[in-house]
């Protein structure tokens, strides 16, 4: 048998597990962006119904960060925030108006992918990655189609809703996979995939689904019998320890009351859709990853796959996005790289902000400049890296939520607070902002707000 010696050994050792950034400016950069996902994924377990086997596909090849938040529950702000590394609070856009190059502290900031055209790669984009598939010509170079939210062929079904949009309809629809937006978008995907290029790309992907309407091919819907759908835990009494500031703020009229869902019989339908979509837009990931491992690009390319913000089905009695609680602010978040850990979790809490400083730095790029954002390549390279910063989001003016790795804390711009213990109380179903017991974790997380200030 053929023996190396010792020097051939340490060499291949070092070649095969070097570190994360050994290969610089030579990689490549995915960008994988979800629509109102939140974290009803596999490798999460927080829905022992979801099917995503692709995104789980992808955890087990980089690290799975199990607390990343968004910094804006609503997606213009979100987008506007990741792809800026500024906080709402920074840029002072709350909403899904105005857009970021309209408003003065914002118009000549450089975007993400404007970073990377000005540091030699070529950028292309497809799908929604700034809010409402708007066109930003100075950060891609490249455009693919442009999803909407609905297709021509898309049949209303629930015409009963008392939504004062059309958007809240949900259900199966019954033509070809392939004439569906995002289908079409990962296709192109797919196609830039086989074309070589010597010079690196930063390719951003946008996926449409599962943000309402909950439509998607029939067939993901026939693999859900409706009477095995689970629906989310909730408490009858869980607003009753809420201050009213935490109402209004969650108040919208857009989609159905929680109570409509209920009397209709149709929260499960509405349930077992949001499914469906989930898993289909997984199946596009699938085929973007299957194209990635045939390309050239399979050994040199980071991916970042990550939702804008989570989404409520009930819970807390309310839908849609549009709060400071766990289920509209936790996203997924994953970071594969060619070289780093492979099927690793990290429980640190993780703001998406920090995707704009981390790509740069893993690619060798000078650091983006005045930006609120914190690299978290520590983290990358070992999960229990000490890490004392917590993940702020921000709904409106002056209402924060501050998510550390045990508790979350909220203030309203009124001064009102709650504060939960995820250790004992996941669902964030009791608010202990007045037990005694908490008042130094109370007194220890409000300090964190004077950052924003």
């Amino acid at each position: 048998m053929f023996k190396m010696k010792p020097l051939c050994l340490f060499l291949l050792g070092f070649f095969a597990f070097g570190d994360i950034n050994c290969k610089g400016k030579n990689q490549n950069v995915l960008l994988i962006a979800i629509d109102d996902l939140n974290d009803w994924i596999g490798c999460l377990k927080t829905n022992s119904q979801a099917k995503t086997p692709n995104i789980d596909r992808l955890a087990s090849r980089g690290m799975l960060f199990t607390n990343a938040h968004c910094q804006a529950p609503i997606c213009n702000p979100s987008r506007t925030s990741f792809m800026l590394s500024l906080r709402p609070s920074t840029t002072g856009i709350y909403e899904n108006q105005p857009w970021f190059r309209s408003v003065k502290e914002t118009k000549n900031r450089i975007t993400m992918g404007e970073h990377f055209v000005k540091n030699g790669y070529r950028t292309l984009t497809a799908g929604k990655i700034f809010h409402a598939s708007k066109i930003c010509k100075r950060s891609f170079q490249t455009y693919g189609p442009m999803p909407g939210q609905y297709s021509k062929k898309d049949k209303r079904i629930h015409k009963d809703s008392p939504s004062r949009t059309k958007l809240w309809d949900f259900g199966p629809q019954d033509y070809p996979e392939e004439e569906h937006s995002d289908y079409q978008v990962a296709s192109w995907c797919i196609d830039q995939l086989k074309n070589h290029n010597e010079a690196p790309f930063f390719m951003a992907i946008g996926f449409y689904r599962p943000h309402v309407p909950l439509f998607a091919p029939k067939p993901y819907f026939e693999s859900r019998p409706l009477n095995k759908v689970l629906l989310p835990e909730i408490l009858s009494n869980d607003r009753d320890d809420l201050p009213r500031e935490a109402l209004q703020l969650i108040h919208n009229t857009l989609p159905p009351s929680h109570k409509w869902f209920v009397d209709s019989g149709k929260w499960k339908n509405a349930v077992r859709a949001y499914n469906a979509c989930i898993t289909f837009t997984d199946h596009q990931i699938g085929r973007i990853l299957d194209a990635l491992d045939s390309s050239s690009y399979k050994d040199n390319t980071i991916i970042v796959l990550f939702s804008d913000h989570g989404f409520h089905l009930g819970e807390k009695q309310m839908w849609a996005k549009r709060s400071l609680w766990e289920r509209s602010t936790r996203v997924p978040l994953i970071i594969s790289t060619p070289h780093g850990l492979k099927g690793v979790s990290c429980s640190r809490p993780v703001e998406l902000l920090s995707i704009f400083p981390t790509l740069s730095e893993l690619c060798k790029l000078p650091n983006p400049l005045n930006v609120d954002g914190l690299s978290i390549t520590k983290l990358l390279e070992d999960p229990r890296s000490d890490w004392s910063h917590p993940a702020i989001t921000t709904f409106k003016e002056g209402n924060h939520s501050i998510r550390t790795e045990r508790y979350r804390y909220i203030r309203y711009a009124n001064g009102s607070e709650e504060l939960y213990d995820h250790k004992t109380d996941y669902n964030e179903w009791n608010n202990v902002i007045n037990d005694q017991q908490y008042s130094k974790v109370r007194q220890n997380h409000s300090k964190y707000l004077s950052t924003l200030e």
